[in-house]
């Protein structure tokens, strides 16, 4: 077991609860396994079907996912093959020949197959040695995700009694589990539930405002990094990928109603890292097994907290840090309700209005973001901060909001609790609207009475008062704001309220220090990347399945230059040391010829240390670009000559504004616009750049609105 964990999948160790599920298999008992997407579920059946006699058969509803996960298991030297309804009657054919030839140790299909009584009599005739079922929930009508076709898995153990059976989800609450183990009619299965807790993920909930602004924000500190945003509707996600795209990111949309080729080439194009974005509704992410998805992004609320969960988990597969950031806004709530209003069974109804009151609970209530969601699954998280969401990273102060909270529902009860929250917070402010100048609402007591504070306080206001239920939202899909029994106590001071006052502090990085490599050579793994998709093009898969980034990062920290030190690399078995690795030694070797500053000795048991002069200490990579800068070459000049993208290097100019290096700035952007930027800033008193860029509307950019930053934080610092 171990040797093949190694030679195989090039491994050192087994992640929690693989090594259980894996000799439970073996010695033939029937296993169920919750576990988290990330938490190495695919190994449990493959690395079985590599040791086992006969054939491994998955069945799983990710049609599209499939190939990739052949691929992958080719890439390992594992005999493997798909059967689905991509495949024409002449590959079909040839994969059928395999298996009759007892050549596969793999096989995927989707439940439909299984469900057809000619294959069942096929596989009937072949040796097996594991049947794994993949996204169990699906055969639970308790489940977010239920699939009729699932229903046949029911006769499974019945027509195959002497072969094991392994069910995986990563998403199962306690009701759910035992409905699957009842429906599968699994035999007194080894159960294991593992922690549902991805401790690379960080857990953020914004209050959506101008979400497309509010996104782009969000991706210029990503410096062009792979994500997913999702969207509800195929509107919003064209639109979206429209905006994305014009404001210079590499997006694309993927919903079931585009058609089937344009779906497939722009998943490909993610996939194979041509995009770093995809826009996608729920129908996308259940087809993609990428590993280095760096951030998932909910740009409207999600419908129960199962699908939220296994669409974040679609993040930081390969285990470093990746970001989850949904964008909550109440009126998303009534959009969601006026779909579940069409379910006919009441009970259903019920059910699926609970799990989006779950949901709404989740992203309005300012509680360990972490702790919420383990606690949905029945797991009980007892560290009193996680470090990585943003309830745990911030500072909290309640303070009295009961006069500000007074003025909100002054104007709803002045316009006789008939308009919504964009109305309402309009007359707060006294907005110069045609709708209330034609409703004469300029002329009532409260209009313009929170005029000192912005929009967005008054929106925080309105949503801190629905969450505490002192107003509710009443309506179908145009919801109006009326008061509760507590929202007229407040009102007539019988009652007082506070509200949560956030000041976010940087502390993320800090404290989840130790989970990805944070130093790692950006020069070398660029190199490695772009030899790495040579590659992926060659063979027409995703770089990914060639070599993860975790791989290419630790190369980038530990500089292999012999097999027996790249085979100490994670994800090098042996079939890829023989593949790839003589080529990728060789580019390591060149890198270390032409930067000389850098010497690596071996210790064990870390596999090296490296020790780096004191030019190409960290930080090295941006002090190439300083001396480049420095010759007179703009940033794009030197992002081509580096092979480095141009955030890339904004991102080094910006540290080195900061660190006080002679940077002209006039080189960046004219004196003229930096100095309406800095005015800006102090007249807004923020750091932040969005409302920065947002008031120029295009003729600042985001790159160039922290340069201006940069400069004015060291200024205050001298």
């Amino acid at each position: 077991m171990y040797d093949t964990l190694k030679s195989v999948f090039g491994f050192h160790s087994f992640r929690p609860n693989q090594e259980t599920i894996i000799r439970n298999i073996l010695e033939k008992k029937d296993v169920f396994a919750v576990m988290s997407t990330g938490g190495g579920k695919s190994l449990c059946y493959q690395l079985p079907a590599k040791i086992m006699e006969g054939t491994t058969v998955v069945i799983s509803p990710l049609i599209s996912l499939m190939k990739d996960q052949v691929d992958a298991a080719l890439e390992n030297g594992i005999a493997a093959a798909f059967m689905n309804s991509s495949l024409n009657q002449q590959e079909m054919g040839a994969v059928n020949q395999e298996l009759h030839n007892r050549e596969l140790e793999l096989l995927y299909i989707a439940p439909e197959r299984f469900a057809m009584p000619s294959f069942l009599e096929e596989l009937k005739s072949i040796p097996l040695s594991l049947f794994a079922v993949d996204e169990a929930h699906c055969i639970s009508e308790w489940g977010h995700d239920f699939r009729p076709d699932y229903l046949s898995l029911s006769t499974l153990t019945k027509h195959f009694p002497n072969v094991p059976v392994a069910a995986f989800t990563a998403t199962a609450t306690p009701k759910v589990q035992d409905d699957i183990i009842d429906k599968i009619r699994l035999r007194s299965p080894f159960i294991v539930r593992a922690s549902f807790n991805r401790h690379n993920l960080f857990y953020q909930v914004k209050t959506k405002r101008e979400v497309g602004t509010q996104i782009l924000e969000f991706l210029a500190e990503q410096r062009d990094k792979p994500g997913i945003i999702y969207r509800t509707t195929r509107d919003s996600v064209v639109k979206l990928s429209e905006f994305l795209t014009n404001n210079g990111v590499k997006a694309l949309p993927y919903h079931a109603g585009l058609d089937g080729d344009v779906r497939r080439q722009n998943q490909e194009a993610f996939s194979k890292d041509k995009v770093n974005v995809i826009v996608a509704t729920v129908a996308f992410g259940m087809g993609i097994d990428k590993s280095n998805v760096r951030f998932v992004i909910h740009a409207d609320l999600p419908k129960n907290i199962e699908g939220y969960y296994q669409e974040t988990g679609r993040a930081g597969r390969d285990g470093e840090l990746a970001s989850c950031l949904l964008f909550f806004a109440r009126q998303d709530i009534p959009k969601i309700k006026y779909f579940i209003d069409q379910i006919p069974d009441d009970a259903e109804r019920s059910i699926v209005m609970h799990k989006l009151n779950q949901m709404v609970k989740y992203a309005s209530h300012y509680v360990c973001r972490r702790r919420q969601l383990l606690s949905y699954f029945g797991e009980d998280y007892t560290a009193g901060n996680c470090g990585s969401c943003d309830v745990c990273v911030d500072t909290v102060e309640k303070v009295d909001a009961t006069i500000d909270a007074q003025i909100v529902m002054s104007a709803i009860m002045r316009t006789d609790q008939r308009f919504g929250i964009n109305h309402i917070v309009d007359i707060v402010i006294g907005a110069n609207t045609s709708r209330i100048r034609e409703l004469n609402h300029d002329g009532i007591k409260t209009y313009g009475a929170g005029r000192d504070k912005d929009k967005n306080h008054w929106r925080f206001i309105v949503d801190e008062l629905l969450a505490q239920e002192v107003i509710v939202q009443d309506g179908g899909q145009y919801p109006v704001l009326n008061l509760t029994a507590k929202g007229f106590n407040v009102l007539y001071g019988r009652e007082t309220i506070t509200a949560l006052k956030r000041e976010e502090v940087k502390k993320r990085g800090k404290a989840l220090k130790g989970l990805q490599f944070e130093d790692y050579d950006e020069a070398l793994f660029e190199r490695l990347r772009l030899l790495r998709m040579k590659y992926a093009e060659e063979q027409q898969v995703p770089p990914y399945i060639i070599f993860s980034d975790k791989a290419l990062h630790e190369m980038s920290t530990f500089y292999p230059v012999t097999a027996t030190d790249m085979k100490k690399i994670n994800g090098v078995g042996d079939v890829k040391l023989e593949r790839y690795g003589n080529d990728f030694i060789s580019a390591i070797k060149n890198y270390l010829d032409e930067n000389p500053g850098i010497s690596v000795s071996n210790r064990e048991p870390s596999y090296y240390t490296v020790h780096k002069v004191l030019t190409k200490t960290v930080g090295g990579t941006v002090e190439t670009t300083y001396k480049l800068f420095k010759q007179g070459l703009s940033i794009d000049e030197i992002a081509k000559s580096r092979n480095l993208t141009i955030s890339t290097i904004s991102g080094h100019i910006e540290a080195l504004i900061r660190d006080g290096r002679e940077i002209e700035m006039d080189r960046l952007l004219d004196a003229a616009k930096r100095e309406e930027i800095e005015k800006l800033f102090e007249k807004l008193n923020t750091v932040n750049t969005s409302p920065i860029v947002e008031h120029f509307r295009g003729r600042v950019s985001y790159d160039e609105a922290k340069f201006v930053r940069a400069f004015m934080l060291r200024q205050a610092q001298t």
